[in-house]
C-alpha cells in the first residue's frame, strides 16, 4: 500500500507519521475497521478530492481502539482535531478538509488548529 510521511511544520520537535494512503472509495469506508492499534508512528491518510465537511465525516464502527484525528485542507493547514471514541457513530471537521488523518490516540497533542503540514509522497 502507498505511503506518505507527514510533518508537522510548525511544531517541528514532532515525531513524523507514516501514514499508509486510502484514495478510494472502499479504502476509506474500510479505514481502520477490525485493525489492530496503530503504533506512535502510523498512520492511515484518507484523501477526498475536494475540501468538504460532509465528505471527510468518519465512522468508527467496528474500530476497536480510540484515535487522534486530523482534518487537513487542501493548504495543508490543519482545520479540526479530535479524539474519536471506539465505535463512535460520526465525527466531522468544524471547516471543510480534503485529508482525514487518523493515529494513535497518544498523539492528540501533536497536531492544532492552524498548524501546517507537509505531507511527503509522490502519490498524492
Amino acid at each position: 500500500m502507498p505511503q506518505v510521511v507527514i510533518t508537522n511544520q510548525s511544531q517541528p520537535s514532532v515525531i513524523p507519521v507514516h501514514a499508509d494512503i486510502c484514495a478510494n472509495f472502499w479504502r476509506r469506508l474500510k479505514g481502520l475497521m477490525f485493525h489492530s492499534p496503530l503504533s506512535y508512528e502510523e498512520g492511515l491518510l484518507l484523501i477526498y478530492s475536494r475540501d468538504s465537511r460532509s465528505d471527510t465525516t468518519i465512522h468508527m464502527m467496528f474500530v476497536a481502539t480510540d484515535l487522534t484525528v486530523v482534518w487537513i485542507n487542501r493548504d495543508n493547514i490543519v482545520v479540526d482535531v479530535c479524539l474519536a471514541k471506539r465505535w463512535g457513530l460520526a465525527y466531522s471537521p468544524q471547516m471543510p478538509a480534503r485529508f482525514v488523518l487518523e493515529m494513535a490516540p497518544e498523539r492528540m497533542q501533536d497536531f492544532k488548529i492552524g498548524d501546517i503540514v507537509q505531507m511527503n509522497s509522490s502519490n498524492l
